[in-house]
């Protein structure tokens, strides 16, 4: 793996505590700003995550990357989800434009960037175990 500088290894740690405090302060109701700490978390996080390229031939490491790669879009449309949640940008869309336009809102949109938030967490912790693994196998194979 393509190991980051130490700026970028700075940014990419910044991103994920800032992910953990916009979430932790969402959820004890400071919901103004924390979306938008979450949003610019996941980004940093993410944008530094896809900067740690691979350099080898091994098929599993490249597909588990490819399933990070997942994982970090998953993590900015939660920060998205979470940004509408708070500032409801397109609840007058979907009332004004859409019949049961605010049911559809509250079943698609309302509180799920928890559950898109939570699906890209297990995947980012599943598969930085798993990279970490092929790779100490790769070592020892050297």
């Amino acid at each position: 793996m393509k190991q980051l500088s130490k700026l970028q290894t700075i940014i990419f740690l910044a991103g994920a505590v800032l992910m953990v405090v916009g979430a932790g302060m969402y959820v004890l109701g400071v919901q103004t700003a924390s979306p938008v700490i979450f949003a610019v978390g996941a980004v940093a996080f993410a944008a530094m995550q896809l900067q740690q390229t691979y350099l080898g031939n091994n098929p599993t490491v490249r597909r588990l990357r490819r399933i990070m790669s997942v994982g970090d879009a998953l993590f900015i449309l939660a920060a998205v989800l979470m940004l509408e949640n708070s500032f409801r940008f397109l609840l007058p869309l979907f009332v004004n434009n859409i019949k049961n336009g605010y049911y559809l809102y509250v079943n698609y949109i309302h509180n799920n960037w928890v559950v898109v938030l939570l699906v890209a967490a297990i995947i980012e912790i599943y598969t930085t175990h798993r990279i970490s693994h092929e790779l100490g196998k790769e070592a020892k194979k050297l």
